[in-house]
C-alpha cells in the first residue's frame, strides 16, 4: 500500500541488488539460528527480561499477513497491527489470523487519509466506522489508535480519547516504508529502549526478513516484544503488568469493583499451572445468584470449566459464567498455546 509524508508518496520498496539479497539471506540465517535458542528458552530465562518494546506494524492487513504472521509465530513475537478499516473489510479472515496469532489489533483509520484536514464530524465517523470493521472481523474491540502519517491535531485526538482509543506515535522509525535494506531495518531497531514503540509495515518483505535479527538484537539486551499501554501508550510486558527480572511468581487475584448500588465481587486466584496450561479459580461474594464475566487474551483458549454455566462471545475469548447451584466458586482450565504470561481478567461480576 502507499502512504504519504506531507503530501508525498512514500516510494516503494526498490528491488535489492543480488549482492545485497544473499547478504540479507546470510544475515537471516545466522539470525535464524541465535533466535532458535531464545524460542526454545526455559521460563526461567524468558523471565530474564528487565524491559519490554512495543513492534508495530501499520497498513494491514495485506496479501502478506500470513507470510508476516508466519515469521513473527517463529520468532516468538507478539506485536500491534494497526490495520486500515477498508483493508480490514476487504480481508476479514486475516485480521482475524491476526488475532489467532496472538496479536493485537489496533486502529489506524479507515483509508489511510490525511486526518487533520477533517473536521470532527468526519473524524468521529472514519475512527467508528474503522473500529467496528476491526471488531467484527475480530472480535476485539481496538484501544489504540494511529493517525496516518503521524499526523495529528487537539481535535484528533479529542475524538480518539471519546471512543476510547489511546493515540500511540511511534519512538524509533524503520524506514522500512523509505526502501530500506534488511540490515538499515535492523540497525533502526537497534536504537529501541525499554518502553518505547518502532514504527514498520505489513507487507514488506526487507521487514520480514529482518525480524530475527531484531529479536537476537533485543534478546541480547534483555529486551522482550510487549503490549502497549492503553493507559500510558507505552510498552509493557504482554499481561500488562510491569517487567520483572526474578523468578516469576503467580499473579495476585483480581477482584472487580462493586457497582455502586452494590452487587457481588469476583476474585480469581491460579492454584495450578503446568508447562501447557492453568487452572484458574474464581470465588464469589456478595451473591448466591451470580454472572460473571471473564475475558482471556489470544491465542489463550479455555476449555474446561467446573461448577457453572458457560457461554460465549463470538470472538471465543469472552466467557460469561452464571451460577448453577454449585456454590460460589467456579474454575476452568486454560491452554496457553504459546502465552504463558497472560492471565483471565474479570470484566463484572453482576446479580442474577
Amino acid at each position: 500500500m502507499i502512504a504519504r509524508i506531507g503530501g508525498t508518496r512514500r516510494p516503494s520498496v526498490p528491488r535489492a541488488s543480488r549482492r545485497a539479497v544473499r547478504l540479507a539471506a546470510l544475515a537471516t540465517a545466522v539470525a535464524l539460528g541465535a533466535v532458535g535458542l531464545a524460542v526454545a528458552a526455559t521460563p526461567s530465562s524468558a523471565a530474564a527480561c528487565n524491559g519490554y518494546v512495543g513492534l508495530t506494524f501499520d497498513d494491514g492487513p495485506t496479501g502478506s499477513t500470513g507470510a508476516l504472521l508466519s515469521v513473527l509465530r517463529n520468532n516468538n513475537v507478539r506485536a500491534t497491527m494497526f490495520n486500515v478499516g477498508q483493508n480490514v473489510q476487504g480481508n476479514p479472515s486475516a485480521a482475524r489470523a491476526q488475532v489467532d496469532a496472538g496479536m493485537w489489533v489496533a486502529n489506524h483509520s479507515w483509508n489511510h487519509a490525511h486526518m487533520t484536514s477533517m473536521g470532527q464530524s468526519q473524524m468521529q465517523s472514519d475512527l467508528s466506522q474503522t473500529n467496528a470493521a476491526i471488531q467484527s472481523a475480530t472480535g476485539v474491540r481496538p484501544q489504540l489508535f494511529r493517525p496516518p502519517y503521524g499526523e495529528t491535531n487537539s481535535t484528533l485526538q479529542s475524538v480518539a480519547s471519546s471512543l476510547g482509543l489511546r493515540q500511540v506515535i511511534w519512538d524509533v522509525d524503520s524506514q522500512d516504508w523509505n526502501g530500506a535494506s534488511v540490515g538499515q531495518i535492523v540497525s533502526n531497531a537497534g536504537r529501541l529502549q525499554a518502553g518505547q514503540v518502532i514504527l514498520m509495515h505489513d507487507g514488506i518483505q526487507n521487514t520480514r526478513d529482518a525480524i530475527p535479527q531484531i529479536m537476537a538484537n533485543l534478546s541480547s539486551r534483555n529486551l522482550c516484544p510487549g503490549m502497549i499501554s492503553p493507559s500510558t501508550g507505552r510498552a509493557v510486558a504482554p499481561d500488562g503488568t510491569p517487567p520483572t527480572t526474578g523468578t516469576p511468581t503467580t499473579p495476585p487475584g483480581t477482584p472487580t469493583t462493586p457497582p455502586p448500588t452494590g452487587g457481588c465481587t469476583a476474585t480469581a486466584t491460579y492454584p495450578n499451572v503446568w508447562g501447557d496450561r492453568y487452572n484458574t479459580s474464581v470465588t464469589v461474594q456478595g451473591a448466591a445468584n451470580w454472572t460473571v464475566v471473564v475475558a482471556v487474551t489470544a491465542p489463550q483458549r479455555i476449555t474446561t470449566t467446573w461448577n457453572g454455566t458457560p457461554s460465549w462471545d463470538g470472538s471465543g475469548y469472552v466467557m460469561t459464567m452464571r451460577s448453577n447451584g454449585s456454590g460460589n466458586t467456579f474454575g476452568f482450565t486454560t491452554m496457553m498455546n504459546g502465552n504463558s504470561g497472560a492471565r483471565p481478567q474479570i470484566r463484572s461480576c453482576t446479580t442474577g
